[in-house]
């Protein structure tokens, strides 16, 4: 049984949890959990995996594992994948040694021991949540019932906010709720397996970082409902300017993101970043209010800046700041 301080904990997750709203934003959810699975198990990361045809998918990290949303594995031959199977807890002592696991996995992320607990909704196995460690041997029976409580607590709210439709348990845990676009945990998990496949076909990619300017202002202006009518309003623009084969993405905040696939060359990704910022710059009208909406914008390609994930997302994001920076100076 876990101490009554751990079990104190729980229940202040629980209380954060409920504090997230009416309308819980099941991406938010699963976020929420993995930063405090962290320090409720004395963990160096924590995932909740989603089961996906054959495959578990990260779908929220934290800690160690936080550079692998997205992640993939097989679930006939990862320890989650079992979990999902015998609809039970596990614990694995020694990721290295241990058969069940994902070796190869394992030694990516730099894991050696785990606790795996199912995620069930509306009575199926749909996932699991993992707490890891970067050292063998630690994890106890004890940390076992307590990360069981705490799925059964994510389970609870899972249901709750997909409003009893199992059919939506994918598209509320990988799309934002403001806006309905794809989050960041899909974005990333399309640009792996975008960049992986472009490796493949020798075709270009690219990766646009953008930023809604102006949020702060209109939120303390005109109020948090004029700030979500503006976030709204930037989403479908945003939508209507790219293709069907692109994934426009909110990706936190006032942060959107666009992998584009393909990529037209000699000036095709100049071609729609102006396409782009004429369709996203303009006002738009909320309650008789013209309110202003601009971007600022970043790009980074395949094969010309690299073939890492991190690598474009990293330079798109610098190369956008520094036009906002810039939009500023310009300003002033």
């Amino acid at each position: 049984m876990p101490s009554r301080e751990k079990l104190l904990e729980v229940i202040a997750m629980q209380t954060e949890v409920a504090g997230l709203g009416i309308d819980l934003d099941l991406g938010r959810l699963l976020d929420l959990v993995a930063k405090r699975t962290v320090g409720l198990m004395e963990a160096d990361g924590a995932a909740l995996e989603l089961a996906e045809g054959d495959e578990m998918v990260y779908r929220a990290t934290a800690g160690m594992a936080e550079g692998s949303l997205g992640l993939r594995l097989k679930r006939g031959t990862s320890l989650s994948g079992l979990c999902v199977a015998q609809g039970q807890a596990l614990r694995c002592d020694d990721a290295l040694t241990d058969p069940r696991a994902d070796h190869a996995a394992c030694e990516r992320l730099g894991l050696r021991s785990m606790v795996v607990a199912p995620l069930r909704h509306h009575g199926v196995t749909v996932g699991v949540l993992k707490a890891m460690l970067r050292r063998p041997a630690h994890f106890d029976d004890k940390h076992v019932a307590l990360l069981g409580l705490v799925s059964e607590l994510v389970a609870a709210a899972m249901y709750f906010a997909t409003r009893y439709a199992p059919g939506e348990l994918f598209h509320k845990a990988t799309h934002d709720s403001l806006t309905d676009l794809p989050n960041r945990a899909l974005f990333l998990d399309r640009l792996h397996a975008s960049l992986a496949q472009a490796v493949r076909d020798h075709q270009p990619l690219a990766v646009l970082m953008l930023d809604m300017n102006g949020l702060k202002p209109i939120n303390d202006r005109h109020g948090h409902r004029a700030g979500d009518a503006a976030l709204r309003e930037f989403a479908r623009r945003l939508s209507a300017g790219v293709r069907e084969s692109d994934t426009p993405a909110r990706l936190g905040g006032d942060e959107f993101g666009v992998l584009l696939r393909p990529v037209a060359a000699d000036g095709g990704l100049q071609a729609t970043m102006q396409r782009l910022a004429h369709e996203l710059d303009g006002s738009f009208d909320f309650n008789g209010h013209e309110l202003p909406l601009s971007v600022s914008m970043g790009a980074a390609s395949f094969p010309e800046d690299g073939a890492d994930v991190a690598g474009l997302i990293e330079l798109a994001d610098q190369r956008m700041y520094r036009q906002k920076r810039s939009l500023k100076h310009a300003a002033a």
